[in-house]
């Protein structure tokens, strides 16, 4: 009698809750004969995913515990060793066979250890939609830490700018001999950009100590300096702005003189 009491209360929550579930549904416009329809239509031809496969092989996952990425639906020979396999597996995750430990997975679920090399893929009974997991017993593995994922990691070439002036066939150089053939020759401006308004000029509106946003990029920060600077190209006043993040240019000097102070790549100059 005590267990059917608190069936019997079970099931009157259940009923007292699928009303209020029903009339949200209502509100929303969905109704359940919809849900099951859509459910039918994405699982109708479930059951021939793998059915043009062919005889002998299967399409598994592969997972890789240094790794984010997950290799969808691979094509495997069941015939082929566990030897076999690993050597066609590290064309794609880079980890030595040697090095290798492979699980079979089903749903999430460790099932065994592809632990003989000799014995075929067969031998596991692997079907199908199962996944292969890779452990990368080498301590010194290049895909540990993000060595084969994270870009952040890779060196990245940057020329100075003496190396840069000894280039041919920059644009530096191109405008150094227009300006050797014709001092007031200046830069044509780029099709399309607006004309300059009257109050491009205008920086009494730019009040030091004041948050601003720069573009492009929405960089945000504090101004920092207004005024001209010589060393820049271009004629007229300059906003120099400290950033909230290293994503400027310097550190509030312009070739050698300082106008503001900002750490390193914190400062930048705006028009």
């Amino acid at each position: 009698g005590r267990g059917r009491r608190t069936t019997s209360r079970v099931v009157a929550g259940r009923e007292s809750s699928s009303p209020r579930a029903s009339e949200k549904m209502a509100a929303l416009g969905i109704r359940n004969a919809d849900l099951l329809g859509m459910r039918a239509w994405v699982t109708a031809r479930d059951d021939e995913q793998y059915a043009n496969l062919p005889t002998g092989t299967v399409a598994v996952s592969v997972t890789h515990e240094n790794l984010r990425q997950k290799m969808l639906e691979l094509k495997f020979d069941l015939h082929a060793t566990i030897g076999e396999l690993k050597a066609r597996l590290y064309l794609h995750h880079g980890t030595p066979a040697e090095s290798q430990r492979l699980t079979l997975r089903d749903g999430g679920v460790d099932i065994c250890a592809l632990d003989d090399d000799a014995r075929m893929l067969g031998f596991y009974s692997v079907q199908s939609g199962m996944e292969i997991h890779v452990r990368d017993v080498d301590p010194h593995s290049i895909s540990r830490g993000g060595g084969l994922e994270d870009v952040t990691l890779v060196d990245k070439y940057k020329m100075s700018d003496e190396d840069y002036e000894k280039r041919k066939g920059t644009v530096r150089e191109w405008i150094r001999e227009q300006r050797a053939a014709d001092p007031t020759w200046k830069p044509p401006k780029p099709a399309g950009l607006a004309p300059a308004r009257d109050d491009d000029a205008d920086v009494s509106r730019f009040v030091l100590g004041a948050r601003c946003q720069v573009a492009p990029g929405a960089r945000r920060g504090l101004v920092a300096f207004v005024g001209p600077v010589p060393e820049l190209r271009g004629d007229g006043p300059w906003v120099g702005v400290r950033l909230d993040e290293p994503l400027g240019k310097n550190d509030g000097s312009v070739k050698g003189r300082r106008l503001f102070d900002a750490p390193p790549n914190h400062g930048t100059f705006a028009r």
